[in-house]
């Protein structure tokens, strides 16, 4: 199979696994039925992934290398890109898998592929205040989302949420 066959087919896969994640949760989703659902076999899946944790590590992944092609532009835009992302079903069902994995192995993944990524980017533009403009900004969202306590904000709400908190980080700054 050429890099590109295999790529389309790990796509499929990765799609599967998600919409799976999302619909059943991370107990609830096995190997078998990520194959099943992909079309994939399950060797294949054993081989490439590892196992389930491997697997929904390789989903962390490239939810953060989304969010990665989001940084780049005006400022308000890149925010805007990223509370999209971290408010989205994706990071929703990741974030969940998360909590509900016993070994921490997702919770890990999480954050060295999001949070230490995300970070190190946006503190290249704004400095030691990225931190704080990233609180103000996403502030109790994603955990209020990851616990169904919030549904899933629509682009203006989330574009007035971030004009909200730039606006309050640029008065705590001056």
């Amino acid at each position: 199979m050429d890099d590109a066959a295999k790529a389309s087919r790990q796509s499929a896969i990765e799609e599967a696994a998600f919409a799976l994640l999302t619909e059943r949760g991370f107990e609830a989703t096995s190997m078998l039925a990520v194959a099943k659902a992909a079309r994939a076999s399950n060797e294949t899946l054993y081989r490439w992934y590892g196992d389930k944790v491997g697997l929904f590590g390789a989903l962390v992944a490239r939810n953060a290398a989304e969010v990665a092609r989001g940084l780049e532009g005006p400022l308000d835009q890149v925010l805007i890109a990223l509370l999209t992302m971290l408010t989205g079903p994706r990071a929703v069902a990741l974030n969940r898998a998360a909590a509900a994995d016993a070994s921490g192995a997702l919770g890990e993944a999480l954050a060295k592929s999001g949070r230490e990524t995300v970070l190190p980017r946006l503190e290249a533009l704004l400095g030691d205040q990225a931190e704080l403009l990233l609180r103000l900004v996403i502030g109790d969202w994603q955990i209020r989302r990851a616990t169904g306590a919030m549904a899933q904000p629509d682009a203006e709400t989330i574009a007035a949420r971030v004009a909200e908190g730039v606006a309050l980080w640029h008065r705590l700054r001056d």
